[in-house]
């Protein structure tokens, strides 16, 4: 197999029909590393939102408990990319993932922009930092994709495609990104949560390599001073090196899911996907969308 194959492949699918295959191949094979970074960043992103920065404060979760509620939040979401919408694994953390926003008094706006940077910040990621860009019908499949995670989830006027998914989230940053004191706590946490992977010598420069990548919309909704043209130039330009080497590199022969990746601690012996995240509120929070069958009663 060569380096450009997979992409034939995808281009050979229909990206409304075989969004999750497309979705899949491209987040498992083509880009594991660079999505992994890229959600993380999405949502760091929706803590600028003072409401949503506000309500990850009062739950003290990402405070008080960051590797716990980072590993859940990549494990729930990365069930339903590798087993996708219908099985049962997928309905489950569908499930858990419903129960745990309908315990809080969440606007329809606020969830709505959260699964935009789910679309935007991705692509963004990969023209800046990727080994290729995404091609049209990757963005697509991958604006398909979470319309349908969308739906599950209960989210109303999803954005339909990419454009609008990025139209969106433009708009709603535009006007509602702003300084909350509870916000900068959860930014903070989550700094020095990825400082953490790395041994404590290189924790300084983590951080300061994690600030050099946020754009100042995002400095100025946290108060962060703006980091020195070096340290962006630096942080930047070693990600682009990266890239063209691993343009170099075979293509990867397996999939790789996040929870396969070393960022994911809090569960060395396994984990039940039905036993992610937190439980509330019992009795709230099914899926919305109707199943042909559901033999699991717990699932969504």
């Amino acid at each position: 197999m060569k380096r450009y194959d997979r992409l034939k492949e995808i281009q050979r699918l229909d990206p409304e029909r075989d969004f999750l295959e497309i979705y899949r191949i491209t987040a498992t094979y083509e880009f594991p590393w660079d999505i992994a970074r890229a959600l993380e960043l999405a949502l760091y992103r929706t803590y600028a939102v003072p409401s949503i920065g506000r309500l990850l404060a009062e739950t003290t979760e990402l405070t008080d408990r960051s590797q716990k509620r980072y590993d859940d939040t990549a494990l729930l979401l990365d069930t339903v990319v590798e087993h996708g919408f219908d099985s049962d694994p997928g309905r489950t953390a569908i499930r858990r993932i419903n129960r745990m926003h309908n315990s809080f008094d969440i606007s329809n706006d606020d969830m709505r922009y959260v699964l935009c940077t789910f679309v935007v910040t991705p692509k963004r990621w990969l023209d800046v930092y990727g080994w290729r860009r995404l091609s049209d019908h990757e963005l697509r499949a991958c604006a398909a994709y979470y319309r349908t995670l969308g739906a599950h989830m209960g989210i109303k006027d999803l954005p339909r495609t990419y454009e609008d998914f990025e139209r969106t989230l433009d708009t709603y940053e535009d006007a509602h990104f702003g300084w909350d004191e509870g916000a900068r706590s959860v930014s903070d946490a989550t700094l020095d949560l990825m400082a953490s992977w790395y041994p404590r010598a290189l924790a300084p420069i983590v951080r300061g390599a994690s600030l050099a990548l946020l754009d100042d919309s995002l400095l100025r909704a946290f108060r962060y001073e703006r980091p020195g043209t070096a340290a962006r130039s630096l942080t930047r330009g070693a990600l682009r090196l990266r890239a063209r080497a691993v343009r170099l590199l075979p293509p990867r022969t397996r999939p790789h899911y996040a929870r396969q990746n070393p960022e994911i601690r809090g569960y060395p012996d396994g984990y039940e996907v039905a036993a992610l995240g937190t439980f509330p509120t019992p009795g709230v929070g099914g899926c919305p969308v109707p199943h042909l069958r559901s033999p699991d009663p717990q699932a969504g």
